[in-house]
């Protein structure tokens, strides 16, 4: 047989938000003054008292195996959490605890696809949801979702969605790339339709502690029975928790799903880092005030990211309620040209202002709008005023 590679493989497109965070991290190992908007990592610490229980763990010799879907003590925190947080009532042996929520995501589609089966994703969506969806044989199914719906699906979009191939929906609130969140009666809705159906709802609430203005987080599981047996509610400490790096994800689902999606990650990966999961008890009994300090932090963060957005000409965006993420609206930039040229489309948008302008933004194509970028202000107030001025003079320079 020839030496031939993956077809799988090979039709996975690599993540854009990770390239354009490597080639802001590339020009500054150069010296040079980039504002990275890229980010979708909290730039404070993680917390000290979560760290020094990392610490104590490594001193007291907690670096052997664990259970593969996670120790029972991290399991029962989560079960706590999920109680006190989300209304949602789970059992140990309904948790799995995975390397990440795209760990996460990657074991609950191997769980529940069989080759063909769709999965209904609507637009904007976080780049990661398609390719995982194909990497486990299924076929994403994209619902485009505009500004003048608070970029959220409706029931009735859903319900037209659905054909005789589906197995499941991608919900995601607060959302990525967007910052919108879903109201209890959207929820409700899509509920409805989802229990008529009877596919599942891969619920992604990762970002469930960044929500603003009083608003509430709600689960889609938490609002009836039905729509609970129906639901896997996926979440993790790496936002909340300034833990991004330490990869701990973990979800609730039925018995049955938890012990699949176990012994596939038995094979694939063994355990969650075994530090990592101590680390992960502590953020999630431990005090809560670091949480509430930053997102007091990121509040204003986005007050100001939004309001200066709302003041420039040729761009737009919606109020964002949720996560770190500003949602740019920049098709009409697009008509207009740079240095002789017309600018046409977002990547060249992105690549000229990172080469010229030092601003490192992400364009969404591959998020499933062409012609918005998404800003995370999940930097620092200084460097967002900075950003800001170039995106700002950019726009003053076209013609």
């Amino acid at each position: 047989m020839a030496l031939t590679l993956s077809k799988k493989a090979q039709a996975v497109k690599p993540s854009s938000t990770l390239a354009i965070t490597a080639k802001a991290n590339e020009l500054k190992a150069k010296g040079l003054d980039v504002v990275g908007f890229g980010a979708g990592e909290p730039d404070f610490n993680t917390p000290e008292n979560i760290c020094d229980a990392a610490i104590h763990a490594i001193h007291a010799g907690f670096t052997k195996y664990t259970p593969a879907s996670g120790t029972v003590e991290l399991k029962q925190a989560i079960c706590k959490k999920f109680e006190s947080f989300n209304k949602l009532h789970y059992e140990p042996n309904q948790i799995v605890v995975s390397n990440g929520g795209k760990h996460s995501l990657t074991n609950i589609f191997s769980a529940i696809l069989n080759p063909g089966d769709e999965v209904v994703i609507p637009a904007p969506f976080w780049l990661s949801y398609p390719e995982i969806v194909r990497l486990a044989d299924g076929v994403p199914v994209i619902v485009r979702c505009g500004k003048e719906q608070g970029y959220k699906m409706t029931a009735e979009q859903l319900a037209a969605a659905c054909t005789e191939k589906t197995k499941a929906v991608v919900l995601n609130t607060p959302n990525n790339p967007t910052g919108m969140i879903y109201t209890r009666e959207e929820l409700e809705a899509l509920a409805k339709v989802i229990v008529e159906k009877d596919i599942y709802c891969v619920a992604d609430e990762m970002y469930e502690n960044l929500i603003y203005e009083g608003n509430e987080a709600v689960s889609i599981a938490s609002l009836n029975d039905e729509i609970y047996k129906r639901t896997i509610t996926c979440s993790g400490v790496a936002k909340s928790y300034a833990m991004t790096g330490w990869r701990i994800g973990y979800t609730g689902s039925s018995a049955e799903i938890a012990k699949l999606m176990g012994s596939v990650q038995s094979h694939q990966t063994s355990n969650p880092n075994s530090i990592a999961q101590k680390a992960t008890v502590e953020a999630l009994l431990g005090p809560q005030d670091t949480v509430a300090a930053m997102n007091k932090e990121f509040d204003k963060r986005r007050i100001y990211m939004y309001e200066r957005i709302s003041k420039m000409d040729l761009v737009d965006a919606l109020k964002p309620l949720g996560a770190f993420y500003v949602f740019v609206d920049v098709s009409k930039l697009l008509q207009k040209s740079y240095k002789g040229e017309k600018i046409g489309d977002v990547g060249k948008l992105a690549k000229i202002l990172i080469e010229d302008y030092m601003t490192a933004v992400i364009p969404c194509a591959d998020f499933g709008f062409d012609d918005h970028i998404r800003l995370s202000y999940a930097i620092s107030m200084e460097q967002i005023k900075k950003g800001l001025d170039r995106i700002e003079q950019f726009i003053k320079d076209v013609e």
